[in-house]
């Protein structure tokens, strides 16, 4: 029974500091992304989004982020990254999350959203930014993509990157890959303001 309790109290206390990681009391969590194009930063809604974000967060803090790629890009339409590293491995996943896409927000120019496969509730770490107003992610008659922030500096940043030469890619079997790697060399939690 005490190697129980014991078990308990150390799960919990795990569960206290991945709380305290996300800081689960600041509702516009601010994070820094520094890719080698430059800095972005994104406000991201926990109110309108909160399991996204906090799975957004969770990637954050334990630095699965860092040292991956932007492997899709899709000039007016999308860049997307979080997935995969420089050589194009596939990276660990948490496990998927439900769908916020009815929160309100919508795929717009600026905005952050979480990819996914065709089902719904698919989403893990795999995040994009709108470089369109994107209105067919958005829900309606099916599920969207949910949006779950906002770029607050460096669109500019976004921008280039959805003007850079992609081709088609032998290793990820699909088009659209960067042909110079671009790298999420480290993301990182703001402190609350």
């Amino acid at each position: 029974m005490r190697i129980f309790s014991f078990l308990l109290f150390v799960l919990s206390l795990n569960v206290s500091a991945k709380d305290a990681a996300i800081d689960p009391d600041n509702l516009f969590p601010q994070v820094k992304l520094e890719t080698s194009m430059g800095v972005i930063i994104v406000e991201l809604d926990r109110i309108r989004a909160p399991i996204t974000v906090d799975n957004f967060l969770t990637y954050v803090v334990s630095g699965e982020y860092n040292a991956t790629v932007f492997h899709r890009i899709m000039p007016e339409f999308i860049v997307q990254g979080g997935g995969y590293s420089k050589d194009f491995e596939l990276k660990k996943v948490n496990g998927n999350i439900i769908n916020e896409s009815g929160n309100g927000l919508k795929n717009e120019i600026g905005t952050i959203a979480m990819a996914k496969e065709n089902r719904p509730h698919t989403a893990n770490r795999q995040f994009f930014f709108n470089v369109g107003d994107n209105t067919s992610l958005d829900p309606g008659r099916r599920w969207g993509y949910a949006v779950f922030g906002a770029i607050v500096e460096g669109q500019e940043v976004v921008d280039a990157m959805a003007l850079v030469k992609t081709d088609y890619n032998d290793e990820m079997d699909w088009e659209n890959v960067p042909v110079e790697p671009i790298m999420l060399i480290k993301a990182s939690l703001l402190p609350a303001i």
